[in-house]
């Protein structure tokens, strides 16, 4: 999918690029391991949102 530059903003439009390969070779990767169980696939999930989480509660506190 093309990104449209408006308002000659080159670096905002860079940035979704960034953005939009950086899920695309996450959901790859996901794919390429092949089935998990849920249990493993809940705990995975779990790990990703505590890690997310103490990230956003240190940004807060700035």
């Amino acid at each position: 999918m093309p990104t449209i530059v408006k308002n000659n903003n080159l670096e905002g439009a860079l940035r979704r690029v960034k953005i939009e390969s950086a899920s695309t070779l996450s959901k790859a990767r996901e794919r390429a391991d092949g089935y998990k169980k849920p249990g493993v696939r809940n705990r995975e999930e779990k790990k990703i949102n505590t890690i997310n989480s103490r990230k956003n509660s240190k940004n807060r506190n700035r």
